[in-house]
């Protein structure tokens, strides 16, 4: 998953950030993308379509032996646009994405632990975790099977970030331009060679907290946590 969404992120360098989760990816635009004159459907066909040709292409290399060769049905993956007002509702969604994955993996954990470890059938384990808070999972995970849920791997806990590294290149950020207002070919042209140039780099941080925007404003056009 987090090798295909690279691969999309760097066919699309209009493309500032991505997070992932489980089976599902969310790709962030330029705030004044002009990409393909912002048509929806250009755009979610070919993001959703790239993704997907890019994950049966890399299967190999992941995973390796006759078990693992894909027959139909194939992967195949949906997708849609949303268009946030401002870049605090942006970030307001990617939070709850991040939250959602730390819930998610935490419930999955402590289910399979009773399962696998624990002897219950799903049904039981189901039972078991109905109506538990999240200090009741980690107390379960902890005192019956000695698993401390901090120590999970953080890609599990936090899920999967993609952004554009420019602070790791010798090249500046490309600039923002406003609602309107021109560029010349010659600013395009530099502009899409930052972009391609910039690294692209993978990471299980914090994106709900401040400190990460603030210290890559030009993932949000050089807004920061500002609208």
């Amino acid at each position: 998953m987090n090798e295909a969404a690279r691969a999309v992120m760097q066919e699309l360098p209009e493309i500032v950030f991505a997070f992932g989760v489980s089976d599902e990816y969310s790709f962030v635009l330029r705030r004044n993308t002009d990409l393909f004159d912002r048509r929806e459907s250009k755009i979610v066909t070919l993001i959703t379509s790239l993704f997907t040709a890019y994950y049966i292409h890399l299967w190999p290399a992941h995973f390796q032996g006759e078990r693992f060769i894909l027959s139909p049905p194939l992967p195949s993956f949906d997708g849609r646009a949303v268009i946030y007002p401002t870049t605090r509702n942006l970030r307001d969604y990617i939070s709850w994405r991040q939250v959602d994955a730390h819930i998610n993996n935490l419930y999955n954990t402590t289910f399979w632990a009773l399962i696998q470890r624990g002897g219950m059938t799903a049904v039981e384990a189901e039972k078991e975790l109905v109506e538990t808070l999240s200090k009741d999972k980690h107390e379960i995970l902890f005192s019956r099977f000695g698993i401390n849920y901090n120590n999970e791997p953080e890609i599990f806990k936090k899920g999967s970030v993609l952004f554009r590294d420019y602070a790791e290149t010798a090249i500046p950020p490309p600039p923002e331009t406003q609602p309107g207002e021109q560029i010349s070919k010659t600013q395009l042209e530099k502009r899409k060679k930052a972009q391609r140039k910039a690294k692209i780099t993978l990471s299980f941080c914090d994106v709900i907290k401040d400190a990460f925007w603030e210290q890559r404003p030009w993932i949000l056009g050089g807004t920061g946590t500002k609208e």
